[in-house]
C-alpha cells in the first residue's frame, strides 16, 4: 500500500523543502491547502486544549500528515502540525491532488486504503487512551516505535502518552529497572 502510495504522489507536482526544528506548517485555525510526506525528521500533529499542548500523534520518514478533516471538508483546523527535528518534506498542493484524483479515477481504492489505515490508527489511538495506564501506552511506544523513543524530546512523549515529564521519568526508570 505504501509503495502504492508512494507511487501516485511520484506523479503529482510538489517541492521539496528542508526545515528546521520547531518549523510550523500548519497552524490550528487555519484551512488545511496542502498535504506533507515526510522524507526524513520527524513532524508532530498536536492540538492545544485551554493552552496545554497535547500531541496526538507524530510522523516519521515515509508519513504523510495533513490535517485531513480540515484538508477534506475545507474546515479550519482543530490542529497545529509542526517539525520536531531538522525535517525534510514533499509537499502537495490541494489543486494538484485534486486534479490527479478527477484524471484519474481508478486510483480510488489506494486513496480509500489510506484513509481506513488512517482511521484504524485513530481507533487504536482512541482506545488505548481509554484502556492502557501510561506504562502501557509507553511500552507499547517502546515496541511500535523505537525510533520515536530513541529521537524525540521527552516532553513531546510525555505529551503523546497524556502525562507529565516527571510522570514519563518515573515510568522510564520503573521499565528499565525490570
Amino acid at each position: 500500500m505504501k509503495s502504492d502510495l508512494r507511487q501516485i504522489l511520484s506523479l503529482i507536482p510538489s517541492e521539496t523543502f528542508c526545515l528546521a526544528a520547531k518549523t510550523t506548517l500548519l497552524s490550528a485555525g487555519e484551512t488545511a491547502t496542502k498535504v506533507y510526506f515526510i522524507k526524513e525528521g520527524c513532524v508532530r500533529l498536536w492540538y492545544n486544549n485551554d493552552g496545554k499542548d497535547i500531541t496526538c500523534q507524530f510522523f516519521m520518514p515515509g508519513s504523510m500528515v495533513a490535517s485531513f478533516e480540515s484538508f477534506s471538508k475545507e474546515n479550519p483546523s482543530e490542529f497545529t502540525i509542526e517539525t520536531i527535528l531538522p525535517t525534510t518534506v514533499e509537499v502537495y498542493d490541494k489543486k494538484d491532488i485534486e486534479e490527479y484524483r478527477l484524471s484519474h479515477p481508478e486510483q480510488l481504492d489506494i486513496a480509500l486504503n489510506f484513509a481506513l489505515d488512517r482511521a484504524n490508527n485513530y481507533v487504536h489511538l482512541f482506545l488505548s487512551r481509554i484502556k492502557d495506564t501510561p506504562q502501557q501506552r509507553y511500552k507499547d511506544l517502546l515496541e511500535q516505535a523505537p525510533e520515536i523513543v530513541a529521537s524525540i524530546p521527552q516532553h513531546y512523549i510525555a505529551s503523546y502518552l497524556g502525562i507529565t515529564s516527571v510522570s514519563l521519568s518515573r515510568i522510564r526508570k520503573r521499565i528499565s529497572q525490570k
